[in-house]
């Protein structure tokens, strides 16, 4: 019976769990828990020594209310594995509450929390829409920062 592209993917970055380590090296202690960056993919390449994974074909990456849809996306994890960077390619959605960015590509920083989204990106909210060479959306509190705008708001 073939497994899920779900589950394949939770089960290959469970893999990264268990590299070899020596005996005199403790296991690293997991740091407090955060919301799941949850990961579906037709395909997935893990570097482990690298901590790093590369998934492609109908990308797509979940964390709390942020949904990332992409055909390519490199990911960077830590130890334990928690990931900690993403990038998308080829043509990127991202959705965060009611607003719409589409860009050619898009970073993922989850230390600082912030999603940029660059070469050419349309924000749209509603009838409004703007278009600017490059947004970076705060992912704790939510505020958008554009460079080189244009746009339409719509009017009552």
């Amino acid at each position: 019976m073939p497994v899920g592209p779900r589950l394949a993917v939770s089960l290959a970055l469970l893999a990264t769990t268990i590299a070899p380590r020596t005996l005199a090296e403790p296991p690293k202690a997991a740091p407090p828990s955060k919301e799941a960056v949850e990961l579906s993919a037709e395909k997935l390449d893990i570097d482990i020594a690298a901590k790093r994974a590369v998934l492609e074909g109908q990308v797509r990456l979940t964390k709390g209310g942020l949904v990332v849809r992409a055909p390519r996306v490199e990911v960077r994890y830590d130890e334990v594995p928690n990931v900690t960077w993403a990038k998308g390619t080829g043509g990127v959605v991202a959705e965060v509450k009611d607003v719409r960015a589409e860009a050619p590509e898009v970073e993922i920083d989850l230390g600082k929390q912030t999603l940029s989204l660059r070469g050419g990106v349309r924000l749209a909210r509603g009838a409004g829409w703007i278009r600017a060479e490059k947004a970076t959306i705060d992912l704790v509190s939510l505020k958008v920062s554009l460079s080189d705008v244009k746009g339409a708001m719509p009017v009552p």
